[in-house]
This record gives structure tokens, sequence and C-alpha cells, in this order.
């Protein structure tokens, strides 16, 4: 079994790196509006989880392409399937 590349292992901290940085921009946002550091915090933690849930929907939205229907095939004849 071939191992995975640098893009596909990379990919998660990717997705992580997107969600951190729309949630520190809408707490600050949030922070500068209100001037309440609570309120950031919050904003920012609610931004951050629902931003990793989308993003992780749009990912699994997308259809394998021909080299991974292939891997997926290979592993399931692995597992005995």
């Amino acid at each position: 079994m071939a191992q995975p590349n640098r893009r596909d292992r990379t990919r998660p901290i990717e997705l992580l790196a997107i969600a951190a940085g729309l949630s520190l921009f809408l707490g600050l946002v949030v922070f500068i509006a209100t001037r309440d550091i609570m309120l950031g915090l919050i904003f920012m933690g609610v931004t951050f989880i629902v931003t990793l849930v989308v993003l992780a929907m749009l990912v699994l939205a997308i259809r394998p392409t021909g080299e991974e229907k292939l891997d997926l095939d290979e592993q399931d004849r692995g597992a005995g399937h």
C-alpha cells in the first residue's frame, strides 16, 4: 500500500488553519465592536466549531477521483470484504 503524499498528510492542518483564521478574525471584530473580551471569545469558539463542521461537510461532499476509488477498492479487498 502506498504511503500518503505530503498534500494528503497536511490536508487536516489546512482545514484547521482556515477555521482558526476565520474564528480569530470574527473574534477580533466582535471584540473591537463591543469591547467585551468574553463575548469575543465566545464568538471565536462558536465560529471555529461551525467552520470546522461546514468544511468537513464540504470535504465529504467531494467525489473521489479515479485514483482514490482504486485505493478504496484495494483497501476493501485487503480487509476481506
